[in-house]
């Protein structure tokens, strides 16, 4: 291993010197056949902030290689995720959406590190029929078009979610349009499901799902041992699908009817987006007669396919925050009486609470995630759980940056977990961090397993 370890390192520097690109970003080549897509986002040449990027995790390469020879896989793979916290800070000097292009095109190219260490088994669960290793999850938004699950799913995470996926392409709002609160750990952002459409989509999940099937087929990655193990249709870890609409349809059902026809077939489960604030008129769906109607259609779209022994994938859907209890209640009623599989709570939030409201960014239009979000997002995840009265898997999103926010939504009555902003800021070393302060959090209230933490504080 140490050898492979070592080789591999070696390689990767001399690609990152060729192509004088930080974190193995592909540069536009004269060759191309003119209007070609590329697999990866393009990551434009720049100079002097670049320079540094590139010149510190090459050097972070080399040293790796060298340490991977003294060091058994697990103490190296540690090294590898602490070794980010040098790196990621360097993102900082880049503009906020360069910087989330080239993070996506670092996990597409696989220069990231790959979590070798198994999750410990107090984390694991089973949700939807489907075995989660852990409960947390990244969040919808970062990989909008499904370009690096593979990657983003080997840091770590127990579950990821790409999308919001729209049916025809679209550029989304006018930029700037990401905006950083670093002293409140916050976003902003208006980015308005900006999404490379169904299609590419398609073909990205279509190619990933062909890849493992024929590994399987092969039986170079599958054997009976490997049948109760964690995993869903992309491979190890649970792969969700979330659904948006295009900004000028005015017929929002088929667009998540489309999304389920074309994308369901990949996903381990799919997401209505109906609480975006960055889509005009879009959070009037959340009410209760357009949610109904709109459920129903989508249910339907996804039942009247083929489905294998696995049946079809579980459908959420993903609420605001800014929502009032009435408003709760009837989203509630709804997912009671359809038997909706889950709700992910919650979106961004249009309020700017304290202390962001003291903040000058604070004035830019659009949703706000990470910290300040969490007790907004935490006190609606609570509410939801008695109104549904824990009958239903909850999702909590927002604002968690550590194994003890992570505990908190689970107290409250959450079954998963997810972050985004605070992977933002933290980078891949965040991951084994609330991971393992999540385990530390159950061992010392007493809890044997995630299971009996869901929804403590209700009992």
């Amino acid at each position: 291993m140490a050898g492979r370890a070592a080789t591999s390192s070696a390689k990767w520097a001399r690609e990152f010197l060729l192509r004088r690109n930080p974190l193995g970003a592909i540069r536009n080549s004269s060759s191309a056949a003119p209007g070609a897509a590329s697999s990866t986002p393009k990551v434009p040449h720049f100079s002097k902030k670049g320079r540094i990027l590139t010149g510190a995790t090459i050097g972070l390469a080399i040293a790796g290689g060298a340490y991977v020879s003294t060091a058994d896989e697990a103490t190296f793979c540690g090294w590898l995720f602490s070794a980010t916290k040098v790196v990621n800070p360097l993102f900082a000097l880049l503009d906020a959406e360069f910087a989330h292009k080239l993070a996506v095109t670092a996990a597409a190219r696989g220069w990231v590190p790959r979590e070798k260490r198994p999750d410990p088994q107090i984390l694991g669960l089973e949700v939807w029929g489907r075995k989660f290793s852990n409960p947390i999850g990244l969040a919808a938004g970062f990989d909008k078009n499904a370009e690096a699950t593979e990657g983003l799913l080997g840091l770590g995470f127990g579950f990821v979610e790409v999308g919001s996926v729209t049916p025809v392409p679209q550029e989304g709002n006018p930029k700037p349009r990401i905006f950083r609160l670093r002293e409140d750990g916050a976003i902003i952002n208006r980015c308005g499901f900006n999404s490379e459409g169904i299609v590419v989509v398609a073909k990205r999940l279509g190619a990933q799902h062909g890849k493992r099937m024929l590994a399987e087929t092969s039986g170079t990655s599958s054997s009976p041992s490997d049948e109760g193990k964690p995993g869903g249709k992309s491979g190890p870890g649970i792969l969700g699908v979330n659904l948006g609409k295009n900004k000028t349809s005015e017929d929002a059902a088929a667009d998540y009817v489309q999304g389920v026809h074309n994308l369901s077939q990949y996903a381990d489960y799919l997401v209505i987006n109906v609480s975006s604030p960055n889509t005009a008129g879009l959070r009037m769906l959340q009410g209760r007669k357009q949610l109904k109607d709109l459920v129903k259609k989508v249910q339907a779209a996804r039942d009247e396919m083929q489905w294998g022994d696995d049946g079809p994938p579980p459908l959420l859907v993903k609420i605001a925050p800014d929502l009032s209890r009435g408003e709760l209640e009837d989203i509630a009623a709804v997912a009671l009486a359809l038997h909706l599989d889950g709700l992910i709570i919650s979106n961004t939030t249009v309020s700017r609470p304290d202390p962001v409201s003291n903040n000058p960014v604070a004035t830019e239009t659009g949703g706000l995630s990470g910290k300040p979000l969490f007790p907004l997002s935490t006190n609606m995840l609570r509410e939801m759980y008695t109104l549904t009265r824990g009958k239903i898997p909850l999702i909590g999103c927002g604002g968690v940056s550590s194994g003890e926010d992570a505990y908190k939504k689970i107290r409250a009555g959450a079954t998963l977990v997810q972050l985004y902003t605070g992977f933002a800021y933290g980078g891949p070393a965040l991951i084994p961090q609330i991971k393992e302060e999540l385990v530390s959090c159950l061992e010392r209230d007493g809890f044997k397993s995630i299971q009996e933490a869901i929804g403590a504080d209700h009992r």
